[in-house]
């Protein structure tokens, strides 16, 4: 359909432009709070400098994403999108399912170790509602298919509900630093023995599954894996890596 310029008629080219503009001011947003959030942290990180350096209005920003948790969901969705694809690459993709859980969430954990503004950045996903339904709801399926052979009379909502605990856990974990006398493999060993055995894994196989964590080098590989998400955030929203990633070895 082509629409006529008459007085408060728009033709479609200019809804184009509207939404082309939309567009270019909803990535400048995202550049700008990737970068922000990366450097300074998430709770530091405040409206009046979003809007400041991405140059936008705070109607502009309420009309794209309601407020900076809206961002941090888009952010969120993307991370746990790619980190667990970036986790078997670095691991290695013909693990059986158990071992594959387990390496992924380690690696997670392990990610908040090394760098606290990503720390900032999990707990606020394990902790705002919205934020932790949508990877609850996400993560259930892929339970589903790991941990169902354990047990195979239950359905996803099942794996849903069970979710909600290990959840609880991961954030736990990941809201206490490693210390001297709390060390991280100590730390990875308590979660995983405790998520493991909620899903049934059987003892057996879940010392192997420890057995085998131990002789990962964990915080290397999540270094990679940190490296690797940062640069992959850098180019989904076109920022510098300067002064985000170590310098290299």
């Amino acid at each position: 359909m082509i629409w006529l310029v008459n007085h408060n008629h728009v033709t479609e080219g200019d809804g184009l432009a509207i939404r082309s503009d939309g567009l270019r001011t909803k990535k400048r947003i995202l550049q700008t709070c990737v970068r922000l959030f990366l450097e300074n942290g998430y709770h530091r990180t405040t409206m009046v400098q979003i809007l400041k350096e991405a140059q936008v209005s705070s109607s502009s920003f309420q009309n794209l994403f309601l407020s900076k948790d809206g961002v941090l969901l888009e952010l969120v969705d993307f991370m746990f999108e790619n980190q667990f694809g970036v986790a078997r690459s670095v691991v290695g993709a013909a693990l059986p399912p158990a071992y594959v859980y387990a390496a992924e969430t380690a690696l997670q954990i392990t990610l908040t170790e090394l760098n606290e503004n990503l720390r900032q950045i999990y707990l606020e996903a394990y902790t705002q509602k919205r934020l932790l339904d949508h990877i609850q709801r996400a993560t259930a399926k892929e339970l589903h298919d790991i941990f169902g052979p354990y047990q195979p009379g239950l359905t996803e909502q099942d794996f849903y509900e069970l979710e909600l605990g290990t959840a609880g856990l991961m954030r736990g974990y990941m809201a206490s630093p490693c210390t001297e006398d709390f060390p991280l493999e100590r730390k990875l060993e308590k979660f995983l023995t405790l998520s493991l055995r909620g899903y049934k894994v059987p003892e057996e196989e879940l010392q192997k599954v420890l057995a085998f964590l131990a002789g990962l080098d964990i915080h290397g590989i999540a270094q990679k894996v940190m490296e690797e998400l940062f640069r992959q955030l850098a180019m989904r929203y076109e920022f510098s890596l300067d002064g985000l990633l170590p310098p290299e070895k």
